[in-house]
């Protein structure tokens, strides 16, 4: 099947928070409810009017099967370079091992590069060694240790 590429819509969010939601981590952290918390409605509102701020879907026959959040930084460090950031890369579990995932970093690195990012850069939780590994196959290099801190 061929996948398209496509910027998010206010529909596609249900689909969205179930792919997040759909890992030991994420289970944890988001809700599954019908109807969905307006929450997730605002959040992706704030997505959609950010300019530097790009959410992606992976849409396969009609059905969205993978998502991507791609953050253009703008800095100060590196000579004033932008960088790309990469957030909530996540393919249906029924999808997986299809090149859907590869697909999808495929189209943020062009676009980090088209927008003159100096580099990209994702995070990914230390438990999650099967999307470590993926990462790495893809040219990704481990190179900062993460830290966090939950309000």
């Amino acid at each position: 099947m061929s996948i398209t590429i496509r910027p998010a819509r206010r529909e596609d969010v249900g689909s969205i928070v179930a792919m997040l939601a759909d890992d030991h981590l994420g289970r944890a952290r988001e809700r599954i409810e019908d109807p969905m918390p307006d929450s997730y409605f605002a959040a992706f509102d704030a997505i959609a009017g950010a300019d530097h701020i790009t959410l992606v879907v992976a849409e396969e026959a009609g059905r969205v099967v993978g998502c991507l959040q791609l953050c253009i930084l703008p800095g100060l460090s590196s000579q004033g370079a932008s960088r790309a950031l990469v957030e909530d890369v996540r393919v249906a579990t029924d999808r997986r091992s299809r090149g859907i995932g590869e697909q999808l970093l495929q189209w943020a690195i062009f676009e980090a590069r088209k927008q003159r990012c100096n580099l990209i850069e994702l995070m990914t939780h230390q438990s999650r060694t099967d999307a470590q590994r993926f990462y790495q196959r893809l040219g990704f290099a481990k190179s900062h240790f993460g830290m966090v801190m939950r309000f």
